[in-house]
């Protein structure tokens, strides 16, 4: 799957990794929908750190959630 162009199911791809990656309880945190193609390459930067560093610690996991969360439509 290429995931350089700023699609809605790019998009959606990356956030459902995301959330199995970050093991995210909560879903609705990464419904695609809650987020603007305008912010595609922030997210998918996060995406690609988190794919590079593998295994996060809690803290960085819930800084990761944290930048999510700030690029979500308000």
């Amino acid at each position: 799957m290429n995931l350089e162009n700023p699609t809605r199911e790019n998009l959606k791809h990356i956030l459902n990794e995301l959330a199995d990656q970050l093991d995210v309880v909560n879903r609705e945190l990464m419904e695609a929908d809650d987020y603007d193609l305008d912010k595609y390459e922030d997210i998918k930067f996060m995406y690609d750190m988190v794919k590079q560093k593998g295994s996060l610690s809690p803290s960085e996991t819930q800084a990761f959630i944290t930048e999510l969360r700030a690029v979500r439509k308000a």
